[in-house]
């Protein structure tokens, strides 16, 4: 596997006398294409079979944990995401609304994208009359390294239809848990 060889040259240049890491670049390829395997998943195919419902309030899931890494340093990106949405008249399996979120958090991300990417899935996946996305998370790249400041969140979040006016604050409050 090339990733391994990669690897192997990068432990060399950074610890060149340590005659232990024979096994781990391919431990960090197995890895990678775990942390990655987002690229070998169909977002739209996660949805499966839809429901006919007349639920007509919102639906959300949330407190749906991530762990993605950042496309500019390669290193953790961890939160939480809140997925909700209006039905139209079809609803999905809360299980598949935690695997859209995987299926983008497994990839080289952006928090930014990552929260429209699910946005813009859903919607075409369900055609609701809106949606809101809420994403929460610490950036290893600014609490370990560059500025350091562990603890620090970024926030984004995405609305589209109904979402986007009036039921903002509603989906914002069951997000926060207010």
């Amino acid at each position: 596997m090339e990733i391994e060889t990669y690897i192997e040259a990068i432990m060399r240049e950074i610890d060149p006398d340590n005659g232990e890491i024979n096994r781990t670049p391919k431990r960090v390829a197995e890895s990678y294409c775990e942390f990655f395997s987002g690229y070998n998943v169909d977002a739209i195919e996660i949805a499966g079979e839809l429901y006919s419902s007349d639920m007509n309030d919102l639906v959300i899931l949330k407190n749906i944990p991530f762990e993605s890494h950042c496309e500019h340093h390669l290193v953790p990106i961890v939160g939480i995401a809140t997925v909700g949405y209006l039905p139209d008249g079809k609803i999905i399996g809360a299980s598949k609304l935690a695997r859209l979120v995987d299926c983008f958090a497994h990839r080289l991300q952006l928090q930014e994208r990552m929260t429209i990417e699910i946005g813009k899935a859903l919607d075409v996946v369900l055609a609701p009359k809106g949606i809101g996305i809420y994403l929460e998370a610490e950036h290893f790249c600014i609490a370990h390294r560059g500025v350091k400041k562990p603890g620090v969140k970024l926030v984004t979040r995405y609305f589209s239809g109904e979402l986007k006016n009036s039921l903002r604050q509603e989906f914002l409050a069951a997000a926060l848990g207010k």
